[in-house]
């Protein structure tokens, strides 16, 4: 995978990340720095854990699937990309949550980064055999997330809820992940 490829996985990623800011900072309609930060911070630590630990656990099976390795990450990342958009549409009830608790913060940081856990199978079945070749892609992905969510939380503050009802970041995200995925089943098969 090339820079700009990791980038548009990061972004991908991201996006549920910001969108979860967004409705964060709509429900609580002020900035708490120390609390809104923690927040985001838990989002990108989750986004680059989960893809290191999904890394972890195909690594080591790898050779028993490298016939289809491509067709897993594709699988994965359709898979990933579509039940985005799909999201996209489902609407919830966004004034049950407390954005400011720890445990809520929690949760939705783990929640939004179950998705990267099958990017890490994609990146085991995309050639990356090494913890050192991972260090890059996850601190892009857990900074990408970090500030991503710091700026859905400055919008939902500054915007409301006019912003996630227009905005639909799930969508843009869900194509990116599907599009990578395709170009890496066109790589492998006409490679």
């Amino acid at each position: 995978m090339t820079i700009l490829d990791i980038l548009l996985i990061a972004v991908a990623l991201a996006m549920d990340c910001f969108t979860v800011s967004i409705v964060s900072g709509v429900i609580t309609r002020k900035l708490f720095w120390g609390r809104n930060l923690r927040m985001a911070f838990l989002f990108g630590f989750f986004q680059a854990a989960m893809p290191f630990i999904g890394w972890i656990a195909i690594h080591y099976f790898q050779s028993s699937v490298e016939a289809y390795d491509h067709w897993i990450a594709f699988g994965l990342l359709l898979l990933i990309g579509g039940k985005m958009i799909l999201d996209a549409f489902n609407e919830e009830d966004e004034a049950t949550i407390n954005p400011l608790n720890l445990g809520t913060q929690l949760t939705l940081a783990v929640a939004t980064s179950i998705d990267a856990l099958a990017v890490g199978i994609s990146f085991s079945c995309s050639g990356y055999g090494t913890v050192q070749s991972l260090i890059l892609p996850l601190a892009v992905i857990g900074l990408v997330s970090f500030f991503f969510s710091i700026a859905g939380l400055l919008l939902g503050v500054r915007f409301g809820g006019a912003v996630a009802r227009r905005f639909k970041p799930e969508i843009i995200g869900g194509v990116i992940l599907i599009a990578i995925g395709v170009k890496i089943l066109l790589e492998h098969l006409l490679g």
